[in-house]
């Protein structure tokens, strides 16, 4: 089975690549790694721990990566390190929360990106019509909506958070996570724990009344136990981000923003690998091991729990995801489908990230309790926002930028809006060219 990873020059690639060869029962022997720089390609290469079972090819023309495809990971970062400092700064500097892929920085990654995940789609759908894509790349709920929109169900998002979410909670009962059911409700990077059950039993209101065990986990720490209890659920992790929005954008205002850190951390690996390709490996380690010690800093005090860093990330997620695509046994996930009937409240094509059942023929949601009105409201809105968004790629439409822009709960005004959106065109050459009226054709005589 031939597995394409699009991004393949991308710094997280040798953990699924890891991953993978412990898990020669998928049937995947022959790996592809896409990406539009082939120095990155070949770092990333020599990174890679060598395996004769399973074939190893690199290459920047995507027709030749897609060609035969089973499945595609799609994990591209469009302007890279770099494009994500300019999210961050320019949201900054306008006043608003700048973060990789909540609010202002999330939808200016989204107006990059979405055009490259669009085309790579295209190209996907004429050349391998039957693979299955998965993707990572984010805005993970926005681009997941946007392909939807046009593959259906054969696009599947993935995020690790909900599910260490999920482990978090049970460990701090001393349950097994196996022997847990559990509703999980929401969209990317925007959901809520709201139900764990043991035994027939709910428990969630055991852990939400004890603050020693609160303290235990990420979210207790992250949210503390008063704003939990009020919400009757656990939140995502990177709903801090707007509990605390006017807090946290006042902090970073402050400081270095992650995307900084990261920029720095990457270049010196990259150029540093490059330089030493028989070191690559120990350097990619001493980064990766850093990088995620840091992880969401901005809303962190102190050192991430050992046991998240050992449990495997999205890496996992995405390999247990493709088991149970090809294997025929199914399997219930948590990850970003098209919602159908699962959630009244919400349109039917509108994608959802929640608790699904994986086989063969696809992931369906699981239909959970009504939303509240207050997390109704706030997914709601958020993806309105980022739905103008997808519009204004599709329709060259500036008007539904702007107007994306001004209806995000984190944003809140159309003048900065559109200062933000005139920025992103003046920064960003290809979004510039995506609002760039066409030329007319040179009609001759």
């Amino acid at each position: 089975m031939r597995l394409v990873i699009l991004g393949g020059g991308g710094f997280r690639v040798p953990l699924v690549h890891r991953a993978l060869l412990r898990r020669p029962e998928l049937g995947i022997d022959d790996v592809v790694l896409h990406d539009v720089d082939p120095a990155r390609l070949a770092v990333i290469a020599a990174v890679l721990e060598p395996s004769p079972g399973v074939r190893l090819s690199l290459t920047t023309s995507l027709p030749e990566a897609m060609t035969g495809a089973d499945i595609v990971f799609s994990a591209i970062r469009v302007g890279g390190a770099a494009g994500r400092v300019r999210d961050e700064r320019r949201a900054l500097d306008a006043g608003v929360l700048g973060q990789e892929t909540v609010g202002a920085g999330g939808l200016s990654y989204g107006l990059r990106t979405l055009p490259v995940a669009l085309q790579a789609a295209r190209v996907q759908a004429e050349l391998a019509p039957d693979a299955w894509l998965i993707n990572f790349t984010n805005p993970a709920g926005m681009i997941t909506q946007a392909l939807s929109n046009t593959m259906g169900h054969r696009v599947i998002g993935i995020c690790d958070s909900p599910v260490g979410l999920v482990r978090r909670a049970c460990r701090a009962l001393d349950l097994p996570a196996g022997e847990v059911e559990f509703d999980y409700s929401g969209i990317n990077h925007l959901g809520w724990l709201t139900s764990l059950r043991h035994g027939g039993r709910e428990v969630l209101p055991e852990l939400l009344h004890d603050d020693r065990r609160l303290a235990s986990t990420e979210e207790g720490r992250l949210f503390g136990p008063e704003l939990l209890r009020a919400l009757g659920a656990i939140p995502n992790e990177y709903l801090y981000f707007y509990y605390v929005a006017r807090e946290i954008a006042h902090d970073l205002q402050k400081s270095r923003t992650r995307g900084e850190v990261v920029l720095d951390e990457q270049t010196g690996f990259y150029e540093a690998a490059g330089d030493r390709s028989d070191r690559a490996a120990q350097l990619w380690e001493q980064t990766r091991t850093h990088r995620e010690q840091t992880y969401l800093a901005e809303a962190r005090t102190g050192e991430r729990d050992e046991q998240d860093l050992s449990g495997g990330g999205y890496e996992r997620v995405a390999l247990d995801l493709v088991q149970a695509l090809t294997s025929g046994k199914q399997t219930e996930m948590i990850v970003n489908g098209r919602n159908d009937s699962a959630f009244h409240q919400l349109p039917p094509d509108m994608v959802v990230e929640t608790r699904c059942a994986v086989d063969r023929s696809g992931a369906r949601p699981i239909t959970g309790p009504d939303l509240p009105l207050h997390q109704l409201g706030l997914i709601s809105s958020v993806r309105a926002a980022e739905e103008a968004i997808i519009e204004s790629v599709t329709d060259s439409s500036i008007d539904a930028a702007v107007h994306g822009f001004s209806i995000h709960p984190l944003i809140g005004s159309r003048r900065i809006a559109a200062t933000l959106v005139d920025s992103i065109i003046r920064d960003e050459p290809s979004v510039a060219a995506l609002f760039r009226p066409p030329r007319a054709g040179n009609r001759g005589s």
